[in-house]
């Protein structure tokens, strides 16, 4: 099927018929996909509605090549893990449709990345390969066209000088960072920045113990003296990105959907407001799978908005129970 139909979808029902479309697609062509539905008894003919399609177990990456394609693989994208941890590798056939999806996804949310000074503030994404959010960052920050645009590592001074500087110039700036990162910066230095978004990747990565989200943003928007620490939701197994704006509450563009699972039956879907595991419909995913049961916790609103409110640990999910929420 043309990936054209995907970034063109308007409203649910455009939604629903391309979702049922890229299912029967990816039943026919992906080979770890098929065998998974027919241990489920599931077949195209009998699916209406998106409720019905089987969500592929995102711990599949680590093991099967999920190809839904037989075009030459162009690059594949790796999880960050730890010593002796498998990794999750997303082979991606057309980087086109990556480019399109995180180009369309990002405008379709704050406006043309022309408009915009980029600045990365991702070290531990910097430091090894394979990663797709380097990838859309760095496109991102040649596409700004903008001269101050790029990356840090471990300059923070540079990278203070240059925030306090656009800013105070009117330029309309993006810090996007990973958490720990963002920490050490306003932990070093203090900032009133009235023209810049403050968007976190989420993650320490080890560097630092975890915090909730809500202590997180405090910390960062008192550091950066924002109203609002901004958010991108994204994976490696995955083509397309969710942004939050404030307050952790998360909206997709209109090719991607959140929906959750029963904590006690992993097949059945369940309406708004409840809190399950989240299965991510991302139909940019074409050519590998588009349906993923991921190992993130969450609550979907009823407008279709999202919240990532935890995760399984191991033992849950060989259990196949959930965490206490």
């Amino acid at each position: 099927m043309k990936t054209e139909t995907i970034f063109k979808i308007k409203n649910a029902s455009d939604f629903e018929k391309t979702a049922l479309e890229v299912f029967k697609h990816q039943f026919d062509n992906n080979r770890v996909y098929r065998a998974f539905c027919d241990l489920l008894y599931i077949h195209p003919s009998e699916v209406t509605s998106i409720e019905q399609i089987p969500f592929l177990p995102i711990q599949f990456f680590k093991t099967r090549d999920i190809l839904s394609s037989q075009s030459a693989i162009q690059t594949t994208f790796t999880s960050s893990g730890t010593t002796g941890i498998a990794t999750s590798k997303h082979h991606v056939t057309d980087l086109d449709v990556y480019n399109k999806s995180f180009t369309k996804g990002f405008e379709y949310f704050y406006g043309p990345i022309e408009d915009y000074v980029i600045l990365g503030l991702l070290p531990s994404y910097l430091e090894r390969q394979g990663s797709s959010l380097i990838y859309m960052v760095d496109a991102m920050i040649k596409t700004s066209k903008h001269p101050e645009s790029g990356f840090y590592l471990n300059n923070l001074e540079e990278l203070k000088e240059a925030l306090i500087r656009l800013d105070a110039e009117g330029k309309k700036v993006l810090l996007i960072g990973v958490s720990f990162a963002l920490l050490d910066l306003v932990e070093t230095y203090q900032f009133q920045l009235k023209n810049t978004i403050i968007m976190e990747t989420g993650g320490m990565k080890g560097k630092r113990k975890e915090l909730i989200r809500d202590e997180l943003h405090n910390i960062l928007r008192a550091g950066f003296g924002v109203n609002n620490i901004h958010s991108e939701y994204g994976m490696t197994e995955l083509l397309s990105q969710a942004y939050s704006k404030g307050q952790g509450v998360f909206n997709c563009p209109p090719w991607m959907k959140i929906l959750t699972r029963d904590t006690e039956d992993a097949l059945s879907i369940q309406k708004p407001g409840k809190a399950g595991g989240m299965n991510i419909i991302d139909l940019a995913n074409i050519n590998s799978c588009s349906f993923i049961a991921s190992q993130d916790l969450g609550r979907v609103n009823p407008n279709g908005s999202f919240e990532v409110i935890g995760r399984f640990d191991n033992s849950d999910i060989r259990g196949c129970n959930l965490m206490v929420l």
